[in-house]
């Protein structure tokens, strides 16, 4: 999927980068051609230094966007959400964060979350990079309590998990 959304961009790696921003951070395009988050609008010269691009840049990405009916349809209705990753501890929350041996490789999740079951923990989020997006995919799992050391050995020796930190 990734790699048809970039194809349209490959003669314009300056607006591929602002779409990967785009992208990641979940933020929308509108029918004008604005970046919103929400409601909220974010500044396409804000875009553009994150980007390390020019503002223009941002401009033809949007314009490119809004032209094109996959890329309208999906920057219309992509969301970002809060992720707790980083917050976790302080609200008395468990994280994992899994390194797979391969990230495509189908029931990673399912796998984790059985062991996370049975040792009678409740998940409160689960966060999965997409291994065609990110370089060093990683699966983050939140857990409703500070997560045991015999869960993590349970969970190393899972055939798919190549590494597991814990905080």
């Amino acid at each position: 999927m990734w790699q048809t959304l970039l194809t349209k961009f490959e003669k314009y790696p300056a607006q591929a980068k602002v779409l990967t921003l785009l992208f990641e951070r979940g933020f929308q395009v509108n029918k004008e051609g604005k970046v919103t988050s929400g409601s909220i609008e974010i500044a396409h010269t804000q875009l553009a230094k994150e980007a390390g691009v020019d503002r223009r840049v941002v401009d033809a990405t949007t314009k490119t966007i809004i032209s094109d009916e996959l890329l309208s349809n999906i920057f219309k209705n992509v969301h970002s959400i809060p992720f707790l990753r980083d917050v976790a501890p302080s609200l008395g929350l468990g994280v994992i964060i899994i390194i797979p041996e391969d990230a495509a490789h189908p029931g990673i999740l399912a796998e984790v979350a059985g062991l996370i079951s049975k040792n009678n923990l409740s998940i409160r989020q689960a966060v999965s990079d997409d291994p065609y997006l990110t370089n060093n995919p990683r699966l983050t799992i939140i857990t409703d309590q500070k997560v045991p050391g015999n869960l993590v050995d349970k969970i190393l020796n899972l055939p798919s998990v190549k590494g597991v930190s814990i905080y």
